[in-house]
């Protein structure tokens, strides 16, 4: 067997990318007030904190209704911040201290928190230099998704040991690749006939093993959208018109596809570039094969929010 792949629990092939030295800029020795955007009180432009105000351990959803679904198990809460989509509470269960943010929909916002919580923590905001030393969050998203497999059922959660993003944001970043990688992200390119090349990224392997040792494994799709890109259609046409048929279908050596949503494959893009540990937990609310949706889908989500609390 390939050394780049290992057979997860589930049956699904996971990657493992080797070691890479992360294409970041040039150490600068100030990052220019019109790149890194700071609010008059010293807060990070988008989200409004400041870096005391954020926790080593992160949980990301992405409406931000369900932060209060969060902290509302917090022992206390010492703030609570609202800046549009983005709401940010940071407490403590015992002398654990944590932060719930929402990061609205898509992975364009997911670059916008990614990078910003990356600043708070590797970034001295008053001297606007990288700090020499750097710090990694634990980041654990607490999401929705649609199973893309019968055998994965309405109501059941999947920790995802890999995402492929159909969205374009990689377009913009060097992203290394592994050969494995890149040869299923061309063949699924080639399959949904799309002008660019997807790109796949693993999670960790640490926080699966601790947070979703009991889910099922899988291997997630990130769209760009709720309706086409996800193969639903309501008055448009659609382009790919078997697109579930073909993410249900697709098999590279054992590497299938599970489920879909639409940040995963940002957040572990963005992660694996700055070195952050990030693990995606997917409540399914829908199973397209089926053609089933939950009929108590805040039940799931509040069920998957305790899990991850007390394994915290």
């Amino acid at each position: 067997m390939d050394d780049s792949r290992s057979v997860c629990s589930s049956g699904f092939l996971f990657l493992q990318t080797p070691l890479f030295v992360h294409p970041l800029s040039p150490v600068r020795l100030m990052i220019p007030a019109s790149e890194l955007i700071l609010n008059a009180n010293g807060s990070i432009y988008h989200l409004g904190l400041r870096p005391d105000d954020l926790a080593d351990t992160v949980l990301v959803v992405g409406d931000p209704e369900r932060v209060s679904m969060i902290s509302r198990y917090f022992d206390g809460v010492e703030l609570r911040i609202n800046r549009r989509e983005f709401v940010t509470h940071t407490g403590h269960i015992g002398n654990k201290r944590l932060t719930v943010i929402s990061s609205g929909i898509g992975t364009d916002n997911v670059e916008i928190l990614m990078t910003e919580l990356d600043a708070l923590v590797n970034v001295d905001l008053t001297t606007r230099e990288v700090k020499t030393a750097r710090k990694c969050l634990r980041i654990i998203r607490i999401g929705t998704s649609g199973s893309l497999q019968a055998d994965i059922p309405v109501d059941s959660y999947v920790a995802s040991a890999s995402a492929v993003g159909l969205d374009t944001l990689m377009c913009f970043y060097q992203l290394p690749q592994t050969e494995q990688q890149q040869a299923i992200t061309q063949t699924l390119q080639q399959r949904l006939g799309l002008p660019f090349q997807p790109y796949c990224v693993p999670g960790s392997a640490d926080l699966k093993a601790r947070f979703g040792y009991d889910m099922f494994e899988g291997n997630t799709v990130t769209c760009p959208g709720f309706y086409a890109p996800q193969g639903r259609e309501i008055r448009l046409a659609l382009k790919v018109p078997g697109l579930v048929q073909e993410l249900n279908g697709f098999d590279y050596n054992g590497y299938q596809l599970t489920n879909f949503e639409m940040e995963t494959a940002g957040y572990y893009a963005l992660c694996q570039l700055l070195g952050h540990d990030m693990l995606s937990l997917n409540a399914i609310v829908a199973n397209r094969i089926a053609h089933q949706f939950s009929t108590d889908g805040e039940k799931v989500i509040d069920g998957l929010i305790r899990k991850v609390l007390e394994r915290i």
